[in-house]
Parts: C-alpha cells; sequence; structure tokens
C-alpha cells in the first residue's frame, strides 16, 4: 500500500524562507547614459572568392596597361607623312603605306649572313625599299583591300622625275616615298609602318616560326636559299628568302609573284600573331613584345591603336576576308601601270566602293 504524502513531506520539499527585508534593486543615478549592448562578434572573411577575382582582374588589367605604355614608348617613329601643296584630300576610309625596307641596321656581319642579306654595295648603294604596299581600311563594311605596288613601277618621283618607285626611298626616304605614292595613287596616306630585314627575322623568330603551305620547291639561283615543297614551319632567315625571292623557277613572274608570295606571307604572319597561341604563351608572348619595339617604325604621329587597327584588318587576308591584289600593270616586267584598270582601283578605294573584277590583278 502506497503511503500518503503528508504535511512533513511537504514541508521538506518546500525552500527556504528568507528572514529580513526583500533586496532591493539598485537604481540607476540620474542623467547616467545605460552603456550600449555589444553586438555578438563574427569572423570577417579576409580574402572572399570575390576579392580574390577583383585582385587577380585588377593585376591582369595594370600588366596589360604597363605593356601598352612600354610599346607605345618604345617604337621607333619617323616623320614620314608631310602636308604640302597639292596634296591629295582626305576621302572615305584609312590608308597606310607599309614598306619593307633592306635596312641592314644593327645586323652583324654573322646576321647579315645568315639571313643571306648582301651588302649594301651589290644592291647599288643608299637605302631601297623590298616591299611597297597600300593597306585601305574603309569605313563601311566593304573588305579590306591591300594592294601591292611593284618596286620597279615607273612613276613620277617629285623633284626628281621619272625613275623606280623604290628609289623615292633612297632618294629622300620615308617621307619622298609618301609623298611619290600620294601623287601616282591619287591617295592621302594616313599612316605609315616600316620593317628592315633584321626586325622582319626577328619577329618571325620570336613567335616560333610561321606555317607557310609551299606549291613547288623554291631556289633563289641568286642567295642559294632553298625552300622545299610541302606545309612546313619557315624561320627568320627563310621567311626573309621566301618573301624576296624573284630568281626561282617556282617564280617564273619574277616581281609579280614575289609580291603576291608577299602579301600570302603577311596573312598568315598576322593571323598567327593574333592566335590565342601565341598571346597566351608566354615563350611567344614575351619574345614578340621583346623585339617588335626595334623591329617597327611608325610615323611620328602614329600610335599603338592604330597599328593594332591594322594588324586586326590584315588578319583576314589567309581567310579571303581582304581583298588582296597588285595594281594592274600592262607586262611581266611590272614597270607600267594600266591606266585604265589603276584608276579604276585606286577610284574604288577613294570612293570606299568594291574593286570591279577587272582592276583585281593576282
Amino acid at each position: 500500500m502506497m503511503p500518503v504524502p503528508g504535511r512533513a513531506d511537504a514541508a521538506r520539499q518546500a525552500p527556504p524562507r528568507r528572514s529580513g527585508p526583500p533586496p532591493t534593486r539598485a537604481m540607476p543615478s540620474r542623467g547616467a547614459v545605460p552603456p550600449p549592448a555589444r553586438p555578438p562578434r563574427t569572423r570577417r572573411r579576409r580574402f572572399g572568392p570575390g576579392k580574390i577575382l577583383l585582385t587577380l582582374l585588377s593585376v591582369v588589367l595594370l600588366f596589360f596597361a604597363g605593356v601598352w605604355i612600354y610599346l607605345e614608348f618604345s617604337i621607333n617613329r619617323v616623320a614620314a607623312i608631310e602636308d604640302y601643296n597639292g596634296r591629295p584630300a582626305a576621302a572615305s576610309g584609312t590608308n597606310w603605306l607599309i614598306v619593307g625596307s633592306d635596312s641592314r641596321e644593327g645586323l652583324s656581319a654573322e646576321d647579315e649572313e645568315r639571313l643571306v642579306t648582301g651588302d649594301v654595295a651589290a644592291a647599288g648603294g643608299g637605302q631601297r625599299t623590298d616591299t611597297i604596299m597600300l593597306a585601305h581600311l574603309p569605313d563601311n563594311d566593304t573588305k579590306p583591300t591591300l594592294v601591292s605596288l611593284p618596286r620597279d613601277s615607273e612613276v613620277a618621283i617629285p623633284g626628281h622625275g621619272t625613275s623606280k618607285i623604290n628609289a623615292a626611298f633612297s632618294l629622300g626616304g620615308a617621307p619622298l616615298l609618301v609623298k611619290t605614292v600620294e601623287q601616282a595613287t591619287g591617295l592621302r596616306i594616313d599612316h605609315y609602318a616600316e620593317i628592315g630585314f633584321g626586325g622582319f627575322a626577328t619577329i618571325v623568330d620570336a613567335i616560333g616560326g610561321v606555317d607557310m603551305c609551299v606549291d613547288k620547291e623554291m631556289h633563289d639561283t641568286m642567295t642559294g636559299i632553298t625552300i622545299p615543297a610541302g606545309c612546313q614551319e619557315l624561320d627568320g632567315a627563310h621567311a626573309l628568302g621566301f618573301v624576296r625571292m624573284r630568281h626561282s623557277d617556282a617564280t617564273p613572274r619574277s616581281d609579280l609573284d614575289r609580291v603576291e608570295n608577299q602579301r600570302k606571307f603577311i596573312g598568315a604572319l598576322v593571323s598567327q600573331i593574333a592566335s590565342p597561341g601565341t598571346l597566351l604563351n608566354p615563350f611567344d608572348f614575351f619574345p614578340l613584345l621583346s623585339a617588335a619595339p626595334d623591329a617597327l617604325t611608325i610615323d611620328s604621329g602614329d600610335h599603338l591603336h592604330n597599328l593594332v587597327g591594322l594588324a586586326w584588318a590584315m588578319r583576314g587576308i589567309s581567310s579571303d576576308g581582304v581583298l588582296s591584289t597588285t595594281v594592274p600593270v600592262t607586262s611581266a616586267a611590272a614597270e607600267h601601270w594600266d591606266k585604265t584598270k589603276s584608276r579604276q582601283l585606286f577610284d574604288a578605294l577613294r570612293r570606299d566602293t568594291a574593286v570591279p573584277d577587272s582592276a583585281i590583278m593576282n
């Protein structure tokens, strides 16, 4: 039988009573401000994913800004474009004069032998141009155009009568060549770019060579350079031989075949430079940055963004995105321009219209 709890049990369970007056709560004095409550402490992340990404982006932007400034102030410049009475008026689009000179500046005797440049005396003395091209960048959706001006073209050289167009460079350097081309074509030249033998070969070697497909073996009887048939990677020396070669069974039209090969190679070179394989490969990108300033010469009024715009437009040569042609001539000797067809070509460039098929020569 369960025991029934009694008063004694209840007394044991009840808490003891306190004797004396009840406790008093301390009251804050008048005018005192109670201390603010402290928020709970939380640990802050010093480097979250967002901050890391922002830091990396800032580093990349600073790097490219530094590269841009370095190139802007390091590229060689020359006062090539001048104003004069009778200069052609500005028209649609933008015109570049691109020159490949036979300058051997900076080349050692070993370099000249490796590149098979020959000597200045053998070339007739003075500085001349192996390559003269006119690049037209339109303001509309017409294709950019790259026109070769054969170096043996007979034109009027201001102040020097009629002579081969490349003699203008020897007689008066870049300014006289620009003026000669403007007078012969009726087009105003807006920008100028020049590269010499050594600079050309250095840029090719800096990116590890340029891939080219050669239809037929090329052997130059003057320089002794041989380029086998087939797809291959041309280093600086063989690339220079390729764009200069005209004494070969593979170039029966002499200078006309040579200028066509020059445009073909420039297309391959620009496409390879602009490819992710070059720009994202430090073993190609940094040697290219190192070589470019000494290799190139631009007009004193030109800037790096002008050069980048030219390269971006010309990258389409190998993919038919650029119209590539030679100024129409009357014979394989390429000494005289076809007056009617060359006028059609230059008029189309001046107006930013499509070049007629009859004025395209390849």
